[in-house]
């Protein structure tokens, strides 16, 4: 008789804590846009790994906007539709950056405890 060992749920999981505003800030840095097309360029740039809620989405926008991290203005869209653009701020540049170093040490620290014959 063999046991089966217990398996972790494979639902999705949420992202860290700050994940989502430091790929807003990084969308933004690459050009001003809206909501929506934030959620595309994020799901696309990940190879649909990633989906973003609105219900997620917005509230991280108003975090960004209280910092001073990104801007927004009404403007109309391609298919003429009001549409509120975000574009990022020079803090928020500078933000970006620091955020994005301190992400990649983090990164590079687990990387390593999980790397197998680690020393």
């Amino acid at each position: 008789m063999t046991q089966k060992s217990p398996k972790l749920p494979s639902e999705p999981r949420d992202l860290f804590p700050g994940a989502l505003e430091l790929m807003i800030l990084q969308t933004l840095h690459r050009q001003p846009m809206h909501g929506y097309a934030m959620v595309q360029h994020i799901q696309q740039r990940s190879r649909d790994l990633l989906q973003v809620e609105e219900g997620s989405l917005y509230p991280a926008l108003q975090r960004l906007l209280k910092a001073n991290l990104v801007d927004a203005e009404w403007t109309i869209s391609a298919s003429n539709r009001r549409v509120r653009t975000y574009s990022i701020t020079p803090d928020g540049t500078k933000h970006l950056e620091r955020e994005v170093s301190r992400f990649e040490q983090m990164l590079e620290g687990i990387s390593l405890v999980l790397a197998p014959n680690a020393s």
